[in-house]
């Protein structure tokens, strides 16, 4: 398949897509668009391998526990995750187990572990301390910090990138990943996903090795010029999130890998060059960090 754009984060494995999932994928790859379906738990992220295997080409899968779901149970409205017509979802908590993710992570349609990292959103401005720090929720800093080295520490064993959310989190999420040596040459480095920081931010993460991705967010929002601008073309690359934040022209609807274009589209324009040269390059990142084939 020849892929003009690489989605590189998406959850058509979520229950959005439960009954049309293939129907979306199969026009996405039609488009000459492949994508990686990203897990957050254990369930989705197999999921995620069961429909990569339903294709020989353009569909890979992320097999990892997303901090929200460390802590105690809570309730993720429609508005949080900025996605009209996507209900929201109450979390379930999982106990990370090590050796049950390695055997999805060995599977040769895997490709990054993730998504993993910090989710600082419901707890207090204070940093990672050296006592457990847990709001009314139960959000508790020191458990996702645990969940999230684990997870760097499988990336590391089985040699595939990490794929990283952080929310509110970005120094602390800086301290560990410079800790745990988790950029090269060291590490296999990664991406942090759905990247919402400063520029002062970025250069730090760019700094050890990571890459930037960015969602629809960019389309309707300001805040991410400076960095979209000035980071190095070949360390960006784009993504939906979807079924979450559907980009102009398609706010209000339920995202889907498709729509990456209209990202890479205001790509270009925020940087002054052709829709062809950030299609071309943000591919060859992709492909590169995440040995597509």
């Amino acid at each position: 398949m020849e892929m003009r754009l690489v989605d590189i984060h998406a959850h058509v494995n979520f229950n959005a897509f439960r009954e049309d999932g293939d129907d979306v994928i199969k026009r996405t790859l039609a488009a000459g668009t492949g994508m990686i379906l990203v897990g957050s738990q254990y369930d989705t992220s197999r999921r995620a391998i069961e429909y990569a295997e339903r294709y020989p080409e353009g569909v890979w899968a992320a097999v990892g526990l997303h901090p929200i779901h460390t802590g105690e149970e809570f309730h993720v409205d429609g508005e949080e995750i900025a996605s009209a017509g996507v209900p929201g979802f109450k979390t379930r908590i999982e106990e990370f187990d090590y050796e049950k993710y390695k055997a999805l992570a060995v599977h040769p349609k895997t490709v990054a572990v993730g998504e993993c990292g910090l989710d600082y959103y419901r707890v207090g401005p204070s940093r990672l301390g050296g006592r457990a720090e847990a709001d009314k929720n139960g959000v508790d800093k020191q458990k996702q910090a645990e969940v999230f080295r684990r997870q760097i520490q499988l990336a590391r064993e089985v040699k595939k990138p990490l794929i990283i959310h952080c929310r509110n989190a970005y120094d602390d999420l800086y301290e560990i990943l410079k800790q745990e040596h988790a950029g090269p040459p060291v590490g296999g480095g990664g991406t942090i996903h759905f990247f919402a920081g400063s520029w002062q931010d970025a250069q730090k993460f760019l700094g050890l090795g990571f890459h930037l991705s960015f969602t629809g967010v960019i389309t309707f929002a300001r805040d991410y010029d400076e960095t979209l601008k000035n980071a190095p073309l070949d360390r960006i690359m784009v993504e939906t999130d979807a079924p979450y934040v559907a980009p102009v022209p398609y706010r209000g609807k339920r995202n889907e890998p498709l729509y990456v274009e209209e990202i890479a589209k205001k790509l270009a324009e925020l940087r002054g060059i052709s829709f062809e040269e950030v299609a071309r390059q943000t591919t060859k990142n992709a492909k590169r960090l995440f040995g597509l084939d």
